[in-house]
């Protein structure tokens, strides 16, 4: 029988929420965001397992904090590396044999709705080799030079914002990896798969699944919160 698994990237520190811990054990709504992003996607019936790649000096407090919770899939925690890309590549070389859809989210977007989550699955499991989820750009795009002089404005109806989790058949993503180049990192796994040529189908985002960066991002994901326990549909 064959298995889904999700690869969280949580190793980075996320300067530009400014200083502390790293941004994944950071709280939200009195909740590390890491454990957040690990309760949605093991919320998804279609997850079968969660591959949390926590930085190194973090694997024991991680591993505890993990273990304190109850999730709706297995979660293992394993040694990230120095880049995103790293840490994926590392969580992947973990899975079991019969893991053949994996999806890599991240830890930094802890408000990813489950139906969405299901969605990326299900579209692999459709046949689609890679499958992203994605947000229609809604502000004017301007292209700029060095000097923050205008040189464009850019049709924004082709344009994408691209969200996780990204969903690959097991085959496309270990080549996509085996095939990456160390030392130019992709900031996101799709990129690695066009690379190769092969197609990725864009699917429908959504709002919540925004991704945590900056102090602001915090006050609308607490808001979010807030507003899903006032709804009684907090996951």
């Amino acid at each position: 029988m064959t298995q889904t698994a999700v690869l969280v990237p949580a190793a980075g520190r996320g300067e530009r929420l400014g200083p502390g811990a790293p941004k994944a054990l950071r709280e939200l709504a009195g909740v590390p965001i890491l454990v957040h992003a690990v309760t949605a996607l093991a919320a998804s019936p279609a997850v079968d397992l969660v591959v949390v790649a926590a930085p190194e000096s973090e694997l024991d407090h991680v591993s505890a904090l993990l273990g304190r919770s109850s999730f709706s899939a297995e979660v293992s925690v394993v040694a990230g590396g120095e880049t995103r890309q790293e840490s994926v590549a590392r969580a992947l070389i973990t899975l079991p044999a019969d893991v053949d859809v994996v999806l890599v989210h991240d830890a930094a977007r802890p408000l990813v709705p489950v139906e969405m989550v299901s969605a990326v699955v299900a579209s692999v499991r459709g046949g689609n080799p890679c499958v992203i989820p994605c947000l229609a750009i809604t502000d004017t795009i301007k292209q700029v030079n060095g000097s923050n002089l205008v040189l464009q404005t850019v049709d924004r109806e082709s344009l994408r914002a691209v969200q996780t989790p990204q969903g690959f058949s097991r085959e496309v993503l270990q080549q996509a990896h085996a095939d990456a180049d160390p030392d130019n990192a992709m900031t996101d796994d799709a990129g690695l798969v066009e690379a190769m040529g092969v197609p990725v189908l864009v699917i429908p985002g959504h709002a919540e699944a925004l991704k945590i960066t900056r102090p602001f991002d915090v006050v609308i994901a607490e808001a979010i919160l807030a507003r899903r326990r006032a709804s009684g549909t907090l996951t």
